[in-house]
């Protein structure tokens, strides 16, 4: 005989406050929710038709006549879920009984009685523990989801070049590898020493804030192992539709490779600028460089010096007082620069010497653009240094939609998990740049936006006329929801 669960939670709690107005607290409050915001998640989604075109990448042979919850209802579910900061699929559990989630989806509500509205954790999971091969889910007797590698990692393109109105004239792709670190037994998890873990190795590809590409990798490969077979396969998807647009490709020194760097300089109107490490022959090209830094810094220095001993008495710290009241002396100069054995031609590099109080510290760059193209300075300040741009695009991927959430045991289901990360961040800056343009929103992160705009409470009231979402009235934020809601008005459907 099942057991009865008889609810003993007590209907109110007192608490202490003001003799005059005791303090109350009960769970009578009605349908409420802490995510009124996925409203607008959900709507730029029917917009931009985001999950339903990653959903297209998927094929479902379950029996139709079984199937309560569809693959574009169940990607919908687990990407919002992401999106609203519930990076677990336990937390689905409570969240299929949430309206505000059944709406986003769009399942009917209303139905008192009804148990379960949404997916469960279990069939969620049906889409990660997928069959290797596509083939293999006709016949399968648990493997009945599968995905298509090849349309997912063009999708991701595709979202891209639909997000301009025309063609631009120059695009920078930037590609880097971060860290994933791992606490299990998966698949292809290796020990890296300069991560100091167990970890993958994920290769992203970014073009300003947009995603272009997320491979998964183990940890024990080359830094720069898969990046031209990317970098080939989002390039021509580009050239497809943009002829005419020119393409700095950059990273930092473990992409300095010659066959990479030989392929960009193959393709016209591509360019490159790597980083470079140093080593003996590249410092000893600088030595002059070295120099005139170095005098420049000793000519100002004893400058300000001669003048601080007009002013104050003559003194030992008056030259470390010298020292913070002066900028670095910085030079850069253009080599001509092989390789012993590695590059198959010379290239020219950048050098950067900045002199100060701790001596040179010396940077080098490798280029494909031309000297009267770039002037050395803002090559390495506007078109190199600013890759450090992208370290902020793994903070929001990994810390706030947690694409470092690789837990399942196979290396295809942590690559599916990272794909639905990067879908769920897809979304979050289509709304960044197309609904919070010009607020104080415009370049918050991920995580920001969450909590500002995202994470609002809401008394939900459902009625045979209308389903009413009351936000509290003292959200701080309105303001920008109301930006928001208009602007998404104005974004004509793809579909």
């Amino acid at each position: 005989m099942t057991p009865t669960f008889t609810d003993i939670t007590p209907k109110q709690f007192k608490f202490s406050g003001e003799k005059s107005h005791p303090i109350v607290v009960n769970f009578q409050g009605g349908t409420v929710t802490s995510d009124a915001g996925l409203s607008l998640i959900a709507e730029i989604d029917r917009k931009l038709e985001i999950t339903s075109k990653f959903a297209q990448c998927f094929q479902d042979y379950r029996q139709p006549n079984r199937v309560d919850h569809s693959v574009e209802s169940l990607i919908k579910q687990r990407i919002y879920g992401l999106v609203m900061g519930y990076e677990d699929l336990n937390d689905h559990e409570e969240l299929r009984h949430d309206p505000m989630f059944a709406l986003a989806v769009l399942k009917t509500i209303g139905i008192e009685d009804e148990p379960a509205i949404l997916a469960g954790k279990s069939t969620l999971n049906r889409l990660e523990h997928c069959p290797e091969e596509i083939e293999q889910g006709v016949d399968s007797r648990y493997h009945k989801i599968g995905h298509s590698r090849s349309e997912i990692e063009s999708l991701f393109v595709k979202i891209f070049l639909e997000s301009y109105a025309k063609e631009p004239r120059q695009i920078i792709l930037d590609l880097d590898v971060t860290d994933d670190l791992v606490h299990g037994n998966q698949e292809q998890v290796f020990f890296n020493t300069y991560y100091g873990g167990y970890c993958y190795a994920p290769l992203y590809i970014f073009c300003g804030k947009h995603l272009l590409a997320s491979k998964l990798r183990p940890s024990n490969v080359d830094p720069a192992f898969g990046a031209l077979s990317e970098l080939q396969r989002v390039i021509k998807q580009i050239r497809q539709q943009w002829k005419n647009v020119e393409i700095l490709v950059r990273g930092d020194s473990a992409y300095s490779r010659d066959d990479i760097m030989r392929w960009c300089e193959s393709q016209p109107g591509l360019d490159y600028v790597f980083g470079l490490a140093q080593n003996s022959r590249l410092i000893g090209m600088t030595t002059t460089t070295q120099n005139r830094a170095s005098l420049e810094f000793e000519q100002k220095l004893s400058t300000v010096v001669s003048f601080l001993e007009t002013v104050f008495q003559p003194d030992e710290q008056l030259p470390s007082l010298a020292e913070d009241l002066i900028d670095n002396s910085i030079w850069y100069k253009s080599l001509d620069y092989q390789t012993r054995e590695s590059w198959s031609r010379s290239r020219r590099v950048v050098c950067k010497v900045e002199y100060g109080t701790k001596g040179a510290k010396i940077r080098f760059v490798v280029t494909s653009l031309a000297t009267n193209k770039v002037p050395l300075s803002q090559l390495y300040k506007q078109k190199y240094c600013q890759r450090g741009e992208m370290e902020n695009r793994f903070k929001e991927q990994q810390l706030e939609l947690f694409s470092d959430r690789t837990s399942t045991h196979t290396f295809a289901g942590n690559q599916l998990r990272l794909w639905f990360s990067s879908v769920a961040y897809v979304l979050m800056n289509a709304l960044r740049q197309k609904c919070l343009a010009k607020t104080e929103l415009q370049n918050a992160t991920v995580g920001t936006i969450r909590t500002k705009l995202l994470k609002l409470g809401a008394l939900i009231t459902i009625s045979t006329r209308r389903i009413l979402i009351a936000i509290t009235s003292s959200c701080p934020y309105k303001h920008i929801f109301a930006t928001a809601h208009r602007r998404l008005k104005m974004l004509p459907n793809t579909a």
